[in-house]
């Protein structure tokens, strides 16, 4: 299959080269002209402008947007659209509310043109080497895509979650929950830290890693995370977050639900700006190792 692709950050550069490896041709535009030059020494090609990469695809087209949520998202739209014809795919596979994805689904159906709302997990590795895709929209277009979707995702990793912003729905619970598992670990490793053991914490993590009820890919992280710096001297423990713990305890207020877990999780990254623990610096330290987020060093300046 042939689709443009908006967005060549960290996650979206590694879908293109996942695509490209699967033998779909890619059309590829960004505002770094050097991220474009770079994957278009993949096999994408390359594209100067939004107009050059709806002119390099045939209708009906389809178009994946990984830009950040938010204005980002819809100057990319307002700017895209106008190029657009009736029967033309637009996916969003960020991070955006789905309040959001409900509305722009609705302005883009005036125009006949479909959109897809897609949240996408599994960090920089899940992008580069199979993720998992919660989509949302017309499921008829769902159909047609299932092939993409399939050869972007692990096995079993993807799935139609309903109408208009289910997909961005169902990803906003995700992060909501991995808030929760991950403030679990950090408190775990607080206290092994304060207590009267010297616990090699990546031993810990390793041993909790293997054959536990705990086991999984973030307790793998954590251990990543242990064995490059058994204290993780190398960062603060200032959590920032992208929004989706917020979005999910506003939600979970409107519809009436209590997640004292998920709405506990929120708030301690918000105290973690000015009052800061191990159980902080665990947290901080699996959003890098996951999601290449970066993080705050001791200095206070950003990791470059």
């Amino acid at each position: 299959m042939k689709l443009g692709f908006i967005g060549l950050g960290k996650m979206g550069a590694n879908m293109v080269e996942n695509l490209l490896d699967h033998e779909h041709e890619v059309v590829v535009y960004d505002l770094s002209r050097a991220q474009v030059d770079r994957l278009a020494g993949r096999g994408a090609e390359s594209s100067n402008s939004l107009e050059e990469l709806v002119a390099g695809l045939c209708h009906p087209r389809t178009i994946w947007l990984m830009v950040p949520s938010g204005a980002p998202v819809d100057s990319t739209l307002d700017s895209l659209v106008i190029l657009l014809e009736s029967g033309d795919i637009v996916i969003d596979g960020g991070n955006s509310n789905f309040h959001d994805s409900v509305r722009r689904g609705g302005a883009l159906a005036e125009k006949g043109i479909y959109f897809m709302d897609v949240g996408t997990s599994g960090g920089l590795e899940g992008a580069r080497g199979g993720a998992c895709m919660m989509i949302g929209g017309n499921p008829e277009v769902y159909a047609s895509l299932e092939p993409v979707f399939k050869d972007l995702c692990v096995s079993g990793g993807y799935g139609y979650m309903g109408s208009s912003g289910a997909g961005h729905f169902a990803k906003m619970v995700h992060n909501g929950v991995e808030y929760g598992m991950m403030q679990a670990i950090g408190e775990g490793f607080d206290i092994l830290e304060n207590s009267e053991y010297s616990f090699d914490h990546h031993e810990v993590a390793r041993v909790w890693a293997n054959g536990s009820v705990i086991r999984g890919w973030l307790m793998d992280l954590v251990a990543r995370a242990f064995d490059r710096d058994g204290q993780l001297d190398y960062l603060s423990g200032i959590i920032a977050d992208s929004g989706e713990g917020k979005w999910t305890v506003e939600t979970a207020l409107d519809e009436g639900v209590s997640i004292p877990v998920i709405a506990g999780a929120l708030f301690r990254r918000y105290r973690s700006r000015s009052q800061e623990n191990f159980s902080d610096k665990v947290v901080a330290a699996l959003r890098d190792e996951f999601g290449g987020h970066g993080y705050t060093q001791k200095s206070r300046l950003q990791k470059k």
